[in-house]
């Protein structure tokens, strides 16, 4: 656009510089030299560990599921369908906090399956590492869907109908056919889930708490950090930054990409 006003110009830089000044202050400000003795201390240790176990756990969880649901979820548009795909992208926009109080009336000791969970098998979910993992997974996981019910949407299914006229069984298309197709959407999403899962706070602080060893990961380290160590904090939010950002541009052209969803969601044909 090479008639854009002067007015919206400036209106434009400005709203970039809301984004990136502040993002180039945590950087500046971070204490680079001191990140190795921040790293190396326990409470960070352990932090750190306990969020790059859980983070990979809910990825392989995500793919685990995440690809079957986003298959059903290409497979026509219908009327149901359509409400489900808008129930399991919900998390994206649900406030963190409202996550983790729902995950609360889900799992926890009084919630809906929290109950039985403890009645039946004497498993009590809050204060656990397997909390963190439930509450990084309900806010990841519509991002992998998202991007592989993208591909799965757009994909040519030429391919694919030309398996089947040779009889091919429609597990095994799925298996050599589609599957291989969408992988660099499945490996585009898994990533991004995991990206999310790392930088997941509000869910998890609300749902499994910041126990030391048990629940604290990296961000609730960060947020307590801030009261005792304000460097530390800034060390470790722009190691996360960092990582944040390396992803994004490492898979802007897969994310861009899952930019038509919507529009591609609504107007999918039967099949």
């Amino acid at each position: 656009m090479n008639h854009v006003p002067k007015t919206v110009r400036i209106l434009g830089l400005i709203g970039a510089a809301l984004i990136i000044l502040p993002l180039l202050g945590l950087v500046s400000r971070a204490p680079w030299t001191q990140l190795w003795s921040i790293a190396s201390t326990g409470s960070v240790r352990s932090a750190i560990f306990l969020t790059a176990v859980t983070s990979i756990i809910t990825t392989c969880i995500a793919v685990g599921v995440g690809v079957p649901l986003a298959i059903v979820l290409s497979e026509r548009s219908d009327g149901w369908r359509r409400i489900l795909r808008a129930l399991v992208t919900l998390p994206i926009v649900l406030p963190p906090v409202a996550g983790g109080i729902a995950l609360l009336a889900a799992f926890g000791r009084r919630g809906v399956l929290g109950r039985l969970l403890e009645q039946w098998f004497g498993i009590t979910l809050l204060g656990t590492p397997a909390a963190v993992v439930i509450a990084q997974l309900f806010v990841s996981l519509p991002f992998l869907v998202v991007a592989v019910d993208s591909a799965l949407q757009n994909r040519d299914r030429k391919i694919e109908e030309a398996a089947a006229t040779l009889g091919s069984s429609p597990g095994r298309t799925l298996r050599l056919v589609t599957l291989p197709g969408i992988r660099p959407a499945i490996v585009a999403g898994a990533t991004l889930a995991w990206a999310r899962a790392v930088g997941e706070l509000g869910a998890t602080l609300t749902f499994a708490g910041s126990f030391p060893g048990r629940t604290r990961t990296v961000p609730s380290s960060i947020l307590l950090l801030l009261e005792t160590d304000p460097e530390a904090a800034r060390a470790l939010a722009a190691v996360l930054l960092i990582v944040a950002a390396a992803v994004l541009i490492g898979l802007r052209q897969r994310w861009m990409g899952v930019g038509g969803y919507w529009s591609s969601s609504a107007t999918s044909r039967d099949r």
